[in-house]
């Protein structure tokens, strides 16, 4: 059974109303709806985003205060919680058919384009800081990842950005020291990815098998537990980052656990 909350800073009846006629499309759709109207501040958002976490469910909104909206949207991320805006694109359709916008709420469109902008610089800056790519640049990410090979790195990277974080990783290479700038970045920043070597053996024998067996070392079982062994002494003299198991997790746990290390401070 999934878990839909329905939040306004109202009653909730437009909604509940909505949400009901969309669902008539999904019949023997398993779900279950809890209201939460008269949301109005930044308190009441973070404890709904927070009951929707706990239950993996998510959230529709008709929120209209700029600030409580953006507030909406921060937590949803943070929390890593979907969150679905009901009110925003028809009030933006109108607004373009009317060629005026809501006299009382300036700026609301504004803030729709930029959670859409946003999340195309972030996939935007993965991309370009994926595997120790513009290392010059760490210090405008809000999450490094840092491991050996195979341990999920790039997928991790792609699915924070789809979530709007700027995220950039780097590769541990058995023997060589990490790049100086991740010892400049604030605390909460830097996360480490250890797994299991047998596991991550196994990964990288399918990526030879890919690439005909022209890998050398790189799948070999005792090399994998040097890396591994190598990572963690380095992250041993960091005991500020984070170190997040990966072995056997699918990407969104993984990213879910992240975001929960890093809750702290970007709360």
């Amino acid at each position: 059974m999934k878990t839909i909350f329905v939040v306004s800073d109202g009653t909730g009846g437009t909604a509940k109303r909505a949400l009901n006629a969309a669902l008539t499309q999904f019949e023997g759709a398993n779900v279950y709806i809890l209201e939460r109207p008269n949301i109005l501040n930044e308190q009441q958002v973070e404890k709904v985003v927070r009951e929707a976490a706990e239950v993996n469910g998510f959230i529709i909104h008709t929120l209209v205060s700029n600030h409580v909206r953006k507030t909406m949207f921060h937590f949803g991320r943070v929390y890593n919680i979907a969150t679905f805006d009901l009110m925003g694109p028809l009030l933006e359709r109108l607004s373009q058919q009317l060629s005026i916008s809501p006299s009382m709420k300036p700026g609301l469109f504004r803030q729709l384009n930029d959670a859409y902008f946003r999340r195309i610089e972030t996939m935007e800056f993965a991309f370009h800081h994926d595997d120790g790519l513009r290392i010059d640049e760490l210090k405008k990410a809000e999450i490094v990842l840092i491991g050996v090979s195979r341990t999920f790195k790039t997928p991790l990277s792609i699915y924070l950005a789809f979530k709007s974080w700027f995220v950039a990783n780097v590769p541990i290479i058995l023997d060589m020291p990490l790049p100086e700038i991740l010892n400049e970045l604030p605390s909460g920043i830097v996360f480490g990815l250890r797994s299991d070597p047998n596991r991550l053996a196994e990964l990288r024998r399918v990526r030879e098998r890919h690439f005909s067996g022209a890998t050398g070392k790189y799948a070999k079982l005792e090399y994998v537990r040097k890396e591994m062994e190598y990572a963690q002494r380095l992250y041993s003299k960091h005991p500020h980052w984070p170190v997040i198991d990966v072995t056997s997790k699918p990407i969104e746990e993984i990213a879910s656990e992240i975001l929960a290390l890093s809750r702290h401070k970007n709360l």
